[in-house]
């Protein structure tokens, strides 16, 4: 796929650059959907601007690869996406605010029911209006978050008069330590939401996530709604990452420059050099969503970003717009006034990041800023 840019004014100005691979984001949710769950259709979560890739044109290409179901957190995304994608069946996982279905039904979105208020609303809604809308309905297995409990389930889908006044097209519920697989919490909920269902098998059912994807079809049932895994994420902590990367930070060399062992570097002065450094200063910062906690310090080591094949540490604290590099080792010619620095990508896992900054890659991909020029074309 050609590189086009998406900006408003002339490049060349911005502090850095994000790359956004849509054909890696199509290959990852085509492995998925092929290889893995080939008995269960494989939605998308799109929530928070498709992870910080751009909704609208990363909904675009999951749709051309296949995908004809899209999870939203609110509906706001949902009314969006709607726009770009007339055929699509959208859940808005956030469900159904008080007095808002009206809005579900003009814009074709279905909730996700995930209190018995709710449910009774949705319900009432739909016999005022004398039609089935459909909506899916969330059995809380456990993470204690959204989701009716097992005696409000069975109770609600068992009651032939509320069932009769909507459309139940989806029953599901969410792992809660997908990210390891031996946890004990997983086959608890998986049993648990096997047997409470079990009575309205006629309703398809959803457990799986990127995480549930990927420890099998016990999981699967007859949807998986993989998220961080179609954009290159990570999912489960202790196995190898099977995905390719969709997007990758670059940031702008401001400034390189000397400072004596003995000197510190950034605000606080939490970092001394402990020997003659040379640093170079890059135009990114927490407010591009490169997240303060991956800072260095005395006490304790922080991320890190590529330069040619060479690893530059951070050095001392990120501020809001630059974060400062340790490049003494690193030959000069890689390291010029407004050379390119790679702060994540192939070559800088967000899950590496996420390692220093104590966060998941989940934060750093929905975190990126606006401030880059945003480009889709191959990450190479």
């Amino acid at each position: 796929m050609k590189a086009q840019a998406d900006i408003p004014f002339p490049t060349g100005l911005q502090s850095g650059r994000l790359t956004i691979d849509l054909d890696a984001l199509a290959a990852n949710w085509r492995y998925l959907q092929g290889q893995l769950c080939k008995g269960a259709e494989c939605a998308a979560a799109v929530k928070a601007d498709a992870y910080g890739t751009g909704q609208e044109k990363a909904c675009k290409a999951l749709a051309d690869a296949g995908c004809r179901t899209f999870f939203v957190a609110v509906a706001s995304e949902g009314i969006t996406l709607r726009q770009s994608l007339p055929d699509a069946v959208i859940y808005v996982l956030d469900g159904l605010f008080p007095g808002t279905a009206p809005h579900f039904v003009e814009h074709g979105l279905r909730p996700v029911l995930g209190s018995i208020e709710e449910l009774r609303e949705w319900a009432a809604f739909c016999a005022a209006e004398g039609r089935s809308f459909p909506a899916a309905v969330h059995l809380d297995t456990g993470i204690h978050r959204l989701g009716l409990s097992a005696e409000e389930f069975t109770a609600a889908l068992g009651d032939a008069e509320l069932r009769a006044s909507f459309e139940p097209s989806l029953n599901m519920s969410h792992l809660a330590c997908g990210s390891d697989p031996d946890h004990p919490m997983n086959l608890r909920q998986l049993e648990k939401f096997r047997s409470v269902t079990a009575p309205f098998a006629s309703i398809p059912r959803s457990l799986a996530n990127s995480a549930g994807v990927l420890m099998g079809a016990d999981y699967h049932f007859d949807m998986a709604r993989p998220g961080i895994a179609l954009y290159g994420g990570k999912a489960i902590d202790t196995r190898p990452n099977p995905m390719s990367p969709v997007a990758k930070v670059e940031a702008r060399i401001m400034i390189v420059r000397d400072v004596p062992a003995g000197d510190t570097i950034g605000y606080g002065a939490a970092q001394t050099a402990q020997r003659p450094l040379r640093n170079a200063v890059v135009a990114a910062g927490y407010a591009d969503g490169m997240l303060r906690r991956a800072s260095s310090s005395n006490l304790r080591p922080g991320g890190y970003a590529m330069i040619g094949d060479y690893k530059a540490p951070i050095l001392g604290r990120i501020s809001m717009d630059m974060i400062t590099l340790d490049v003494t080792d690193i030959p000069a010619e890689l390291v010029q006034r407004g050379a390119f620095v790679e702060m994540l990508g192939p070559r800088v896992e967000a899950a590496d990041l996420a390692a220093y900054a104590e966060t998941i890659d989940y934060e750093y991909l929905t975190s990126l800023g606006r401030r880059f020029e945003r480009v889709y074309g191959p990450l190479t």
